[in-house]
Order: structure tokens, then C-alpha cells, then sequence
């Protein structure tokens, strides 16, 4: 890592350059990931190929922005088994409701019936996904964006 406002290396713990005062990753002069001067308003360094105005590699975000109706319906029709939440990035709730409603499910059909009260855990994941699924359609409840931050459109 190397400091953008005069190009000297830094510690990687580092919160301002010992060199000439700035904060770590303020500066547009030189790139931060290989300290080498760089033109005013450059997308790119033209040393490393690094994206300026970044102290490194960006996550591998999804980058297009998904449709609110596809995720709304999505939850609305088969949202028990989270479906809207894996296309939206949010994997930990998706693997909740696909887990909540797969084994009540199993349990009930390896019970012949008899454990039938487990679907209510099916019920209950059913509930969830069209409850979230409604908020993504009407963009409320901090369903507006997906996992990445990316607005739904």
C-alpha cells in the first residue's frame, strides 16, 4: 500500500502517511497500489493497471442491478424456500427458509403424517417470504437495495 498524496510505502495498519502527514487513501497524485505518479483525473494507473481512487481490488459485487418485481414475486409465490433472498445476495437468510421449510417438510412425509405439526415451520417460512417479499415490492423496510448495496430496479 502506498500513499496516494506523495507515493511512499506504507504499513498496511497505517492510518496517515510518516512521509507527509496525509491520511491513508486521501490524495489523487500517485497510485495506491504501486506509489507511481499518476495523471490528474486518471481512471487507471498506467504503471500497474490498478483502478484509481481505490487503496485496493474492489469486491466481487453483483454488478447489475436486479428487478424489484422479479424479487418481490419471487418472495411472494416461493419465498418459503427463499429463492428472493439467494437472488438478492442474502444467503444466510435464504439457507434459513430453505432449511426451515425443507426438513419440516421431510419430517412430515418420512412421519407419514404423523409429525404434521412440523409444517407449521413451512407455514412460518411461507409468512416470511411473503411479508418480505411485499417490502421489496413496496421498497420499505430497508428492502430497497440488494446484499451488494445496488438499488433494485
Amino acid at each position: 500500500m502506498f500513499c496516494k498524496n506523495c507515493g511512499a510505502q506504507l504499513n498496511e495498519n497505517a492510518a496517515f502517511c510518516v512521509t507527509c502527514g496525509a491520511a491513508a487513501g486521501q490524495g489523487s497524485a500517485h497510485c495506491g497500489n504501486c506509489g507511481g505518479a499518476v495523471a490528474p483525473g486518471a481512471a487507471v494507473c498506467l504503471n500497474c493497471g490498478a483502478a484509481l481512487g481505490t487503496s485496493g481490488p474492489k469486491p466481487a459485487a453483483a454488478g447489475a442491478p436486479k428487478s424489484k418485481v422479479a424479487a418481490g414475486l419471487l418472495g411472494i409465490f416461493l419465498g418459503g424456500f427463499g429463492i428472493h433472498n439467494f437472488m438478492l445476495g442474502y444467503k444466510g437468510k435464504a439457507i434459513a427458509q430453505v432449511l426451515m421449510s425443507g426438513i419440516s417438510i421431510l419430517l412430515t412425509i418420512i412421519s407419514c403424517g404423523i409429525l404434521a405439526f412440523t409444517l407449521i415451520a413451512a407455514f412460518a417460512a411461507g409468512i416470511w417470504g411473503l411479508v418480505e417479499g411485499i417490502l421489496i415490492l413496496t421498497g420499505s423496510g430497508g428492502y430497497a437495495t440488494d446484499a451488494y448495496g445496488i438499488p433494485l430496479v
